[in-house]
C-alpha cells in the first residue's frame, strides 16, 4: 500500500526541520529533543497517581492512570513500558497515550519510568520493568485493581522490554499475567531481516538509530543472544500469555515483529497479529496522532478487554 499520506507529511515536515537523528547527538540531547516535542493531551480519566515502586536498583516511578468507570468492581491492570530504543522516552512522553489506552480497554494503566541506557545497560531497565509489574500485582488493591487480571503492554524498545517481562515471570514463577499486547516491537538483533533493508532510512526509524540503540543497551555479545534482550532467541515460548502484535508496513521492525507472533503460535500461545499497511513506526503515539492511530489503539484496547474477559 502507497504511504499513508497524514505519515508522509508528518515524515516530511520532520525531515524540513533538519533535526539531527538521535544516534548522531548525545542521549541527553537525543532526550531533550523528545520532551520537547509538542503533543495533544490524553482524554480525562479518573484519576492519575505518581508512585515509587522499590526495586532492585532503587525506587522505580510509575504513573497510575485509573479510567473513568460506573464499575464498583475492581480493575483489570496493564503495566506499560515505553518505547524509544532503551534510550529516550518516558512517563511525560507517553502521558496521551497511557490516557488514552486506559480510557478505551477500561483498565487501570501503570506507566514505568525505567532507567535508561547506556548509562543504566541491560538487564537493568528490565529490571525496573519487572519490580514494576511486581508492584502492580502485589499493590493493586490499594489503587482499585483485580490482580488475577493483569497484562504488559509496550511500544518498540516497550513492546521488547514487555515481552521479556512476559518471558521472564513465566520462567521465574513471577506475577501471573493474562495478556501481553507488543506494538512495534523489538523482538530479534537481525538487522538484515528485507524490512531493514526497506525501510531504513527515511521513514522515521533509521538503521543506524537502531544499531545505535542496541550498542546503547547491551553491555557485551552474550547479551546480544540472550533472550531477555532478544526474544526470539528463546528456545521455548510455551507458556507465555495471549498475546496481540502490531506491526507498520513501513516500519524496520515489521519483520521481525510478525516472525515473533508466528513463532507464538507455533508454541501454542493465542496470538492475534495485525500489521497496518501504510503506517510506520510512529503510529501508535496519541500525542501526535494520525487517524489510523486511533484505530490502532482501539484495537490493542479491544484485545486487553477480550483477554481480561471483558469483551
Amino acid at each position: 500500500m502507497p504511504l499513508d499520506p497524514e505519515a508522509k507529511a508528518s515524515l516530511e515536515k520532520q525531515a524540513a526541520l533538519g533535526l539531527p537523528a538521535q544516534h548522531e547527538v548525545s542521549p541527553e540531547e537525543a532526550r531533550a529533543m523528545s520532551e520537547s516535542q509538542p503533543r495533544i493531551p490524553g482524554p480525562e480519566v479518573a484519576s492519575v497517581s505518581d508512585v515509587a515502586a522499590p526495586g532492585p536498583h532503587g525506587d522505580v516511578p510509575v504513573r497510575v492512570y485509573v479510567p473513568v468507570t460506573d464499575d464498583a468492581a475492581p480493575l483489570p491492570v496493564c503495566v506499560w513500558f515505553h518505547g524509544g530504543g532503551w534510550v529516550v522516552g518516558s512517563i511525560a512522553t507517553n502521558d496521551p497515550t497511557c490516557r488514552a489506552l486506559a480510557d478505551a480497554s477500561g483498565a487501570i494503566f501503570v506507566s514505568v519510568d525505567y532507567r535508561l541506557a547506556p548509562e543504566h545497560r541491560f538487564p537493568i531497565p528490565l529490571d525496573d520493568c519487572y519490580a514494576a509489574t511486581e508492584w502492580a500485582a502485589a499493590n493493586a488493591a490499594s489503587f482499585g485493581g483485580d490482580p488475577s487480571r493483569l497484562a504488559v503492554a509496550g511500544s518498540s524498545a516497550g513492546g521488547n522490554l514487555a515481552a521479556a517481562v512476559a518471558l521472564r515471570a513465566r520462567d521465574e514463577d513471577g506475577p501471573r499475567l493474562a495478556h501481553q499486547s507488543l506494538i512495534c516491537p523489538v523482538v530479534d538483533a537481525d538487522l538484515q531481516r528485507p524490512s531493514y533493508l526497506e525501510n531504513g532510512d527515511g521513514y522515521g526509524l533509521n538503521y543506524d538509530t537502531m544499531v545505535y540503540f542496541f550498542q546503547c543497551y547491551v553491555r557485551d555479545q552474550a547479551d546480544a543472544s540472550n533472550p531477555y534482550v532478544v526474544p526470539m532467541a528463546a528456545d521455548d515460548l510455551s507458556g507465555l500469555p495471549s498475546a496481540f502484535v502490531l506491526t507498520c508496513e513501513y516500519d524496520p521492525l515489521r519483520d521481525e515483529g510478525e516472525a515473533y507472533a508466528e513463532r507464538l503460535r507455533e508454541a501454542g500461545v493465542p496470538t492475534k497479529l495485525s500489521r497496518y499497511d501504510g503506517q510506520v513506526h510512529a503510529l501508535f503515539n496519541a500525542g501526535v496522532p494520525f487517524t489510523r492511530t486511533w484505530d490502532a489503539i482501539n484495537e490493542a484496547a479491544d484485545e486487553l478487554r477480550k483477554a481480561f474477559g471483558a469483551a
